[in-house]
């Protein structure tokens, strides 16, 4: 089990050029990668995309890259000759017209505006790529370790609370049968006084008693609820993603209970669908950071 928060770091250097990605998740119904990248680097928003659903089946993933080239060739010095023609003409047409003294040398010459200009040519934009591709998973192998570490703290109190609940399912399979019983009691005791000494009609008194344990029966929701905490504890314990299963069957919890506390009308039964509602909200709440 993965947690869907956590954050990775991967460095990729080959030949003075060097890209670093810095990976965040945090909790998301689906799935969504932002790349925050350079004007200049937009072309690997594909290629960091792809890596990153390739590992990544839910949350929110931030991609911030960086890159810097220290090699040879990340800087050319350009030599505008035909303009630097024209200011030495400039300079030899001043000297002879104003009789001026001549220290246009080639220092200064190099200081002219736009006679030396700096370029940084087009990198190769396969090389870039797969440093980028390089940086992203080992990224992602970080991400994914500390995912998996929260994971591990997650599945223990999502298995302590499912215990919770199948704990409290028990006791209400086992308090259910004695609420008709409690119920047939009543109501005879209630009939003989409202009769005083008459003779009580058993077969109206349990055709009600049969009415009341038809309309109170939960054992189809006790049953199901079973079935859904089984097969909950063994998503749980399956390799691949489980966020959305688990959603799914936290939901089918929720209604198997609610409709128990709508059939319930004793007072001890209640108290265990309250506390079986209560650990199915701490399941949902805590599936929110499950992948």
């Amino acid at each position: 089990m993965k947690s869907m928060t956590g954050y990775g770091k991967g460095i990729a250097s080959r030949d003075s050029r060097t890209v670093t990605v810095e990976l965040k998740s945090v909790n998301n119904r689906f799935t969504e990668i932002t790349c925050k990248l350079p004007k200049s680097l937009i072309y690997l928003d594909d290629v960091v995309q792809k890596c990153v659903k390739s590992r990544v089946a839910r949350g929110s993933v931030d991609v911030f890259l960086t890159y810097e080239n220290l090699s040879d060739s990340a800087k050319k010095v350009n030599i505008d000759t035909a303009l630097a023609s024209e200011y030495v003409s400039a300079a030899k047409r001043l000297r002879t017209e104003f009789r001026l003294e001549d220290d246009f040398d080639v220092t200064a010459l190099m200081r002219t505006p736009e006679v030396i200009t700096v370029s940084v040519p087009d990198d190769d934009r396969d090389t870039v790529a797969e440093l980028a591709r390089l940086a992203t998973s080992e990224a992602l192998d970080k991400l994914e370790q500390m995912r998996l570490t929260e994971g591990k703290s997650i599945y223990d109190d999502l298995d302590r609370l499912v215990g919770n609940l199948d704990s409290y399912l028990k006791l209400a399979a086992s308090r259910a049968p004695q609420v008709v019983l409690d119920f047939k009691k009543n109501i005879e005791a209630r009939v003989r006084e409202l009769l005083d000494g008459r003779e009580v009609d058993e077969a109206k008194l349990l055709n009600e008693v049969a009415f009341f344990a038809d309309k109170a029966d939960i054992n189809e929701e006790i049953s199901r609820l079973g079935s859904h905490i089984a097969q909950f504890r063994t998503i749980c314990k399956e390799p691949v993603p489980q966020g959305r299963r688990l959603d799914f069957l936290s939901q089918e919890m929720v209604r198997e209970v609610n409709t128990m506390g709508s059939k319930s009308n004793d007072l001890t039964l209640t108290g265990y669908v309250v506390a079986m509602k209560n650990e199915v909200e701490k399941i949902k709440e805590q599936i929110r950071n499950v992948e």
